[in-house]
């Protein structure tokens, strides 16, 4: 069984007592909501896109640490990226995740800290919910995304 301590790096807790943009965007231009039915997490999360960057991102819900922690991280990689550069982001994290790209990938900084996800199936949904939502919310504003 692997061990749990590679899931639940130092990070992942920080980013989960302490999220990072927790709070809604008054000023947001895109949202969508996440739903993860088979553990529960629910998030919304908030854009304000000029000019095809990401100029303010933010996150409101609830979930496991596994989904809060990288709702927090994803918003602080994404903030000041292009669409497409968050787009290029949210497929090399879900290869990550998923453990269909190589480990240690390049470019990926903190994001690294859940490679131990790929161990347990299961919680990969729990890590990519905001990431799901994010590009909901960038391509199809106003819509839900959910993993299943």
């Amino acid at each position: 069984m692997p061990d749990l301590r590679s899931l639940y790096q130092e990070i992942i807790v920080d980013h989960n007592r302490r999220p990072r943009n927790f709070h809604p965007l008054p000023d947001a231009n895109r949202t969508a909501e996440g739903n993860n039915p088979l553990c529960g997490d629910r998030l919304t999360v908030y854009l304000r896109v000029e000019g095809g960057v990401i100029r303010d991102i933010g996150f409101v819900g609830s979930g496991c640490a596994i989904s809060t922690a990288s709702a927090s991280l994803m918003t602080e990689s994404l903030r000041g990226k292009t669409e497409q550069e968050a787009d290029s982001l949210f497929r090399g994290f879900h290869d990550l995740v998923a453990g269909t790209g190589p480990p240690g990938r390049a470019g990926l900084g903190k994001l690294e800290a859940f490679s131990g996800v790929r161990e347990f199936p299961a919680r990969v949904k729990c890590a990519t919910l905001a990431w799901h939502a994010a590009r909901t919310a960038m391509k199809t504003p106003g819509n839900s995304a959910s993993t299943e």
